[in-house]
């Protein structure tokens, strides 16, 4: 099995490549398949989430792309600002990890918060693509991914 301790910054190649959901990605530790079969171990700092596109340097010195995997997700988008503020500002009260992009706001497929959104005059559209949600404000490192929809 491969065991990976570390982040690499800067790869550009890479020897395996494992793709996994969001909720496999905020694990600092996980195991998974890599594409090829190969079984794959991290073992991370806590509190990281492992973003699209990122490297592991395994203790054998290989290197493992991340790729998001797409998942159920449900979306919201308009040209109303105050309508899509209202609605992050309502699914952040309920501390859902959400992804914010301009004009759109996406979370994990859920019926009872898609009621909710559009009652709160928005339309809501089901997808199945890769998820990117903020890493919250006290969360290290700065500035926030932006990614399109």
């Amino acid at each position: 099995m491969l065991e990976a301790f570390e982040k690499l910054q800067n790869a550009t190649e890479c020897d395996f490549e494992v793709v996994v959901n969001y909720e496999a990605r905020k694990k600092s530790r996980h195991k998974a398949v890599t594409t090829c079969g190969t079984h794959l171990g991290w073992f991370l700092e806590r509190g990281h989430v492992l973003e699209h596109g990122e490297f592991l340097k395994c203790s054998n010195g290989k290197v493992v792309r991340v790729t998001a995997a797409d998942e159920s997700v449900s979306d919201v988008s308009t040209s109303n600002a105050l309508q899509l503020t209202r609605a992050a500002y309502h699914l952040g009260n309920r501390h859902v990890p959400l992804q914010v992009g301009e004009g759109f706001l996406r979370y994990q497929h859920d019926h009872v918060l898609d009621d909710m959104v559009r009652g709160l005059g928005l339309a809501v559209s089901h997808a199945t693509k890769p998820f990117h949600p903020e890493n919250g404000a006290y969360h290290g490192g700065g500035g926030a991914h932006h990614h399109k929809h």
